[in-house]
């Protein structure tokens, strides 16, 4: 008889996928999934968890978050003065010492994230040109599985067959692209918006329909036709839309466009608090929440999807691949700055930020992530984020968890912030407060759902046996933050916030298939305009180690 069975021994289960609301129940796990609960009299686990009292839920997954690659890498180098006054993660006899600070270095973002209970996330913006680079990183974070995905709003390839109306080139150029790359899903930052501003100081597109000099296109071409590229490629995570004028004041109406012009295909816009501010360009006085309006076109819409990146008070780091935003708030902030550009693909801007609750515009930025959260109706299609480090560090999660399921903690908290905020949102009146289930769906089975993994966000069988068992408190804040245990395909990996068996987790991609007689278009190109030659740009598989390919979804 097999031996080698964990049993997690009755616990209250969240599993939203099946229905299953704090109900005891027995887990058998065995060979790093979920099993059916094995029959026979003599079937013995080699280990049993005693739950009993405590809460069972899948692994968290952070769907989008900014850890690996050459613009998190400069972001560490440039705030010395931040790491060194955060306590350091010391090593220990299984683990790595690592520097923390907003931008946690490799071994220290796995383990953070882990003792929080979490053990996927996405980094959510890579050029395909530094894969090798953000590969090697994730090598070097343990405990979690990995993706990214693959910027392509600024590809002079793909803009170039956009303009040449050959949605068979973007299509498979598209599909190429990623699986060059081991990347996960197509991803628009600014699209169109960061090339003007590589082609003329300062230069940005101010709406969707502005051209794009050179290529004679808009960011509502692009947007339109990547998002049905990807619905035609049936990948498992639609296209991953940053939109136009983040940030700026009046942005809303951009992202209405934007969500419009998706044409009711499927599409996630990320980072949504950040584009749904109303007001006049620049002027403070009338800055507002224009949540209500957006979340309502949300609710109407099914194919549309949504994370947060909800900002919190204090000292972190913005990184971003849109470089004219980048430049914006060093202008705004006064201080270091940095801007990048990848070739033919992309840019990147960085500047330290510090978020005050005595400001008014962030204590509105704060405000109106919550009220995202509270306002759209179904929470499988709203996703906890911070954007992490932008809007604050993915640390911050368990208070945000705290914020949405108690009211009275949450207008505690808003009776410090700027006192106009009360007048310019709806959060003072709104009285909904989570469940323990519901943050179950937007913490886990939400974005397992929304990234098409199948395996993950839920502990039915065959699942991947990624489990985090929770302390339950009144304090959700303390719950969410100390995990009893955490479970990584089947080993226990922390127990009581310590780090017991580092596993380097894997790498989750796609290889979506494509048209080959489009190689000798794209090989041309390369050769002409890359610094590179095109045989030596994707990445080979020995770079991977251990990996996934995550099908597309069915018809």
């Amino acid at each position: 008889m097999a031996d080698d069975y964990l049993l997690i021994r009755g616990g209250q289960v969240y599993d939203p996928q099946h229905g299953i609301d704090g109900e005891v129940r027995d887990l058998w796990v065995q060979g790093g999934k979920i099993v059916a609960p094995p029959s026979g009299d003599d079937i013995r686990p080699s280990r049993t968890l005693d739950a009993a009292g405590l809460v069972v839920m899948p692994g968290g997954i952070d769907m989008h978050c900014h850890i690996a690659g050459p613009k998190v890498n400069t972001a560490r180098k440039m705030r010395p003065e931040e790491k060194r006054k955060a306590e350091p993660v010391r090593r220990g006899p299984r683990t790595h010492s690592g520097t923390m600070g907003s931008v946690p270095s490799t071994f220290a973002t796995g383990y953070k994230y882990a003792g929080l209970g979490y053990t996927t996330a996405f980094d959510a913006a890579v050029p395909p040109l530094a894969a090798r680079h953000v590969l090697e990183e994730f090598e070097d974070t343990p405990c979690i599985d990995k993706g990214f995905y693959v910027l392509m709003g600024n590809n002079h390839y793909l803009m170039r067959a956009i303009q040449e109306g050959k949605p068979e080139h973007v299509r498979g150029f598209m599909a190429w692209l990623l699986g060059a790359a081991k990347g996960f899903a197509p991803k628009l930052v600014n699209p169109g918006g960061v090339e003007v501003w590589k082609q003329k100081q300062a230069g940005n597109v101010h709406t969707i329909d502005d051209e794009v000099g050179f290529f004679d296109i808009t960011p509502r071409q692009i947007i339109r036709e990547v998002a049905h590229a990807a619905n035609d490629l049936r990948l498992p995570h639609p296209v991953h839309i940053h939109c136009n004028n983040l940030g700026l004041p009046g942005n809303w109406e951009t992202t209405l466009q934007t969500m419009q012009a998706l044409e009711g295909h499927h599409g996630h816009l990320t980072h949504i608090q950040f584009h749904s501010y109303g007001g006049g360009e620049g002027d403070e006085n009338t800055f507002n929440s224009k949540v209500a309006e957006l979340a309502d076109y949300v609710n109407s819409h099914p194919s549309l999807t949504v994370d947060v990146g909800q900002v919190m008070f204090g000292e972190t780091t913005s990184m971003t691949g849109d470089g004219p935003l980048g430049y914006f708030l060093h202008n705004v902030y006064g201080g270091k700055w940095f801007s990048g550009d990848t070739e033919l693909e992309s840019g990147c801007g960085i500047a330290p930020i510090k978020y005050k609750n005595t400001s008014l515009v962030h204590a509105l930025q704060w405000a109106i992530g919550l009220e995202w959260y509270l306002l759209v109706e179904d929470p499988w299609r709203v996703v906890m984020s911070t954007d992490h480090p932008n809007g604050g560090s993915f640390l911050a999660y368990p208070q945000i968890v705290r914020l949405l399921m108690d009211r009275t903690y949450r207008q505690d908290v808003l009776k410090t912030v700027h006192p106009e905020v009360r007048q310019r949102c709806a959060l003072p009146d709104l009285e909904r407060e989570y469940t323990l289930q519901e943050i179950c769906i937007i913490t886990r089975a939400g974005p397992a759902r929304i990234l098409g993994l199948t395996n993950k966000g839920h502990l039915g069988p065959g699942a991947d046996a990624d489990i985090t068992i929770y302390t339950p408190d009144e304090n959700k804040e303390t719950m969410f933050s100390l995990p009893r245990f955490v479970i990584k395909a089947g080993q226990i990996i922390v127990e009581q916030g310590e780090i017991r068996e580092p596993l380097d987790g894997k790498v989750l991609h796609v290889e979506p298939s494509f048209d080959d007689g489009l190689l000798a278009d794209i090989r041309d190109w390369f050769e002409a305009y890359y610094s590179i030659r095109f045989r030596n740009y994707p990445v080979d598989e020995s770079r991977l180690h251990e990996h996934e390919i995550v099908p597309a979804r069915p018809n």
